[in-house]
């Protein structure tokens, strides 16, 4: 390297020496600066560190004048120091005063230095400090020299986040590693949870930094790449998925990257440079990762994802070190911080020792999602960058209910929400009490609380609920956990299990409802352009009608001598219900045939969640034994918005005019025809959508166990003759708003009803 003693391997081996020496944080930092000057050959070394208050506090140097340390500061962007802060690359200037950015110091005396080099201080991405080198003389710094200070400042930045420079901070200028976050994401499993950061999928540490031999080191590095090119091969050939929602065109990108050669050779840099190669592979993901955060075209941040995936991977090949957190060891109080997950690999945790669940990825309709509510587990989706943002235990705090995510809160900030916490345990606790009494309004209507259940273990909450029955049964929880098609044997044990569970109240199974979103990992996935209004539901099982019948085999058998209850979801037409009936009764016949018991009572319905079918209400209700509202889809389709689309999904509410008459078509027919109705979609949950449910003639609804609590305190204070009528008045007038959720909760509050 021009102009370097020794090079930037002699350079490491020197600063893990002093890093091994048992010295105070000051004077370490003093030996280090002075390490650097010496074999960059530079006047100057200055090690500046961000505070959690933006500013760039000098910390150590060695040339500049000594009283300025820990005196000196500027604010991000502020200054040379400031800009290589905020862009997180580099500069090298051979004239700095002359740049633009330039900032005059006087306190530091570097008016006599002209040229500059500086690189960010990175972990993980983030911006933690700056590392400078200056010379007085007007020169130009090599390729080679910035890359040795770069793998320099690696070292700096795992001194950094250790907290070994906590003792050298001033009162309220804490460094911003450190730094409290009040974050806000997507709202998905209700509930407050207040614990520590456990990383489901934990970094890689990192332990040798130093390379003995460069070569060696090379040698380890091109192993790595091999075998980890050999697994995405072998990915791609078995048709695997990595992790949840991540389907063959995620593999073909990342087997892209992993044959790159710039992402190649900036690795092979960086060991030459004297770093072993994790450490290589981990400061050229630092590197890229910085420049991806920074970018506005989403398609390059997502690139950002590949890219951590393909680190990842290699970073595991090298140390050998798991995937995934340790299951076994997980501690009192934890809050689960993940990119992504699937269902399957949240049931692995014990449940006792989960307090929570933040995702960067996955909003309140993912599969992730409807099982943390099924376990009562508090979770926020849709938070930027979380798992960059939290080190390994961490306080964290969870707001299922608002989104909102407090990481390293200050004491005030904890002490409320343990607050909150507590007023929340006190109303759940006032819930459990109305458990047995009856869903009755002040006018005296009965009101049928059903729960939504989809696994083995929501069974537990009929009891705690008090709920009048299971109303919906996603059949395909089973399905999508499995890692291929379940027999008819294991779909009959879990539904047997499930009526064994349930011995003196009904349960509705829907049959299988994939497709769209919901994916199965062992089936190919289907391309299509619009997949929520494609290949799914009921129109796979018809066009398959051997996955069908299978299905109803199992829950024919299960129920043996019992009551049975089966819904088809996604019926469009008349005709496909009598087309699924027949099979049914195929079913039934064959059953019957080889001698099996069969159900005592047979009830088959149909879920209204496409809008055809509110214009077959009469020849539907004449056929089918019961209806069941999938509110979630229909309110997708009536208004054309796709409700995961951030962009669109607030534009419109479910308590608008137009849907509210929608909903009260349907209970109008319903009652006309006496066939029994339900809705089991989410507004069923809320107390506010619930109450203009009952006004508009619902008389049951369906909902996670979380809500029934809630809903039912709700129905034993409102005088439903009153609030029909004043609804209908809503409706019926001319200009309704285009929401009727502010009249609505006027009148709740008004009349002391519990929202």
């Amino acid at each position: 390297m021009r102009g370097a003693l020794g090079g930037p391997r002699l350079l490491l081996r020197r600063l893990r020496e002093v890093m091994a020496e048992p010295v105070s944080a000051q004077v370490r930092l003093d030996k280090i600066v002075i390490l650097i000057a010496q074999n960059m050959i530079a006047e100057v070394c200055s090690v500046y560190v961000l505070r959690a208050d933006q500013h760039l506090e000098l910390y150590a140097t060695e040339g500049l004048k000594h009283e300025a340390v820990h005196l000196t500061m500027m604010r991000a962007g502020e200054g040379l120091v400031g800009l290589i802060a905020e862009s997180a690359e580099p500069l090298a200037l051979s004239d700095a005063q002359a740049h633009p950015s330039f900032s005059y110091k006087p306190e530091t005396g570097e008016e006599i230095y002209h040229s500059f080099l500086g690189v960010p201080i990175l972990r993980g991405g983030n911006t933690l400090g700056v590392l400078v080198v200056q010379n007085r003389a007007r020169r130009a710094y090599s390729e080679e020299e910035v890359e040795a200070l770069q793998t320099t400042a690696m070292l700096l930045a795992e001194m950094i986040a250790s907290g070994e420079l906590q003792s050298l901070v001033v009162p309220g200028a804490d460094i911003a590693l450190r730094r409290p976050l009040a974050l806000r994401g997507a709202p998905v499993a209700d509930g407050v949870g207040l614990g520590h950061v456990v990383l489901h999928e934990p970094r890689v540490v990192v332990k040798q930094l130093v390379a003995e031999d460069s070569q060696s080191e090379l040698r380890r590095l091109d192993a790595g790449i091999q075998a980890m090119r050999d697994q995405i091969d072998d990915l791609i050939e078995r048709g695997d998925h990595i992790g949840a929602g991540e389907h063959r065109e995620v593999l073909e990108t990342v087997r892209m990257f992993a044959h790159d050669r710039g992402w190649l050779r900036r690795l092979r840099e960086a060991v030459m440079t004297g770093l072993t190669a994790e450490a290589a592979v981990e400061r050229v993901q630092n590197d890229a990762r910085a420049k991806l955060q920074r970018q506005t075209d989403p398609y390059l941040r997502e690139r950002l994802h590949d890219l951590d995936d393909l680190a990842n991977r290699l970073l595991h090949q090298l140390t050998g070190q798991g995937s995934y957190a340790d299951r076994e060891a997980l501690p009192e109080n934890a809050i689960l911080v993940a990119r992504t997950m699937g269902p399957a690999a949240l049931l692995e945790y014990e449940r006792a020792r989960l307090r929570g669940l933040v995702l960067e990825d996955g909003g309140p309709s993912s599969h992730v999602a409807i099982i943390a509510r099924a376990l009562g587990i508090p979770c926020v989706g849709e938070v930027a960058n979380i798992a960059d943002l939290v080190e390994q235990g961490d306080a964290i705090i969870v707001d299922g209910g608002s989104g909102e995510v407090q990481v390293r809160p200050q004491p005030d900030v904890e002490a409320a929400y343990a607050e909150k916490a507590r007023l929340r345990a006190r109303r759940q606790e006032q819930y459990h009490r109305l458990r047995d009494a009856p869903a009755t309004t002040r006018d005296g209507v009965e009101i049928g609380l059903h729960m939504n259940a989809g696994l083995l273990i929501d069974m537990q909450h009929m009891g705690e609920t008090g709920a009048a029955s299971i109303g919906l049964f996603r059949t395909e929880l089973q399905f999508m956990l499995a890692s291929r098609f379940p027999r008819t044997s294991e779909q009959y044990a879990l539904y047997k299990a499930v009526l064994d569970a349930s011995p003196d109240k009904p349960v509705t199974f829907r049959t299988l409802d994939i497709g769209s979103d919901k994916v199965l990992p062992y089936m190919a996935k289907l391309e299509e352009e619009n997949p929520a209004l494609g290949w799914r539901a009921i129109r796979i099982g018809l066009d398959r009608p051997g996955l069908l019948r299978l299905q109803l085999r199992a829950l024919l058998r299960a129920g043996a001598g019992r009551d049975l209850r089966i819904m088809f979801p996604m019926v469009a037409t008349a005709a496909e219900f009598d087309e699924a009936k027949k099979i049914v009764e195929r079913e039934v016949a064959h059953l019957r045939r080889h001698g099996y018991d069969l159900p005592t009572r047979l009830e088959l319905g149909v879920m209204v969640e496409v809008p055809s079918l509110i214009w077959q209400l009469d020849e539907i209700c004449a056929r089918a034994d019961f209806l069941s509202v999938g509110s979630n889809d229909l309110m997708q389709y009536l208004y054309a918005v796709d409700r995961d689309n951030k962009r669109v999904a607030g534009r419109f509410d479910v308590l608008s005019a137009p849907a509210l008459r929608v909903l009260r078509k349907i209970a109008e027919k319903a009652a006309a025809h006496g066939t029994s109705l339900t809705l089991c979609g989410e507004m069923g949950g809320k107390p506010l959508e619930a109450l203009a449910l009952l006004a508009i003639g619902f008389r049951g609804l369906s909902m996670s166990p979380s809500g029934i609590g809630p809903v039912k305190a709700m129905i034993l204070a409102t005088p439903l003759r009153e609030t029909s009528a004043f609804v209908a008045h809503l409706l019926d007038s001319d200009g309704a708003a285009p929401s009727l959720r502010a009249e609505l909760r006027a009148f709740a509050e008004a009349r002391d009803i519990p929202l």
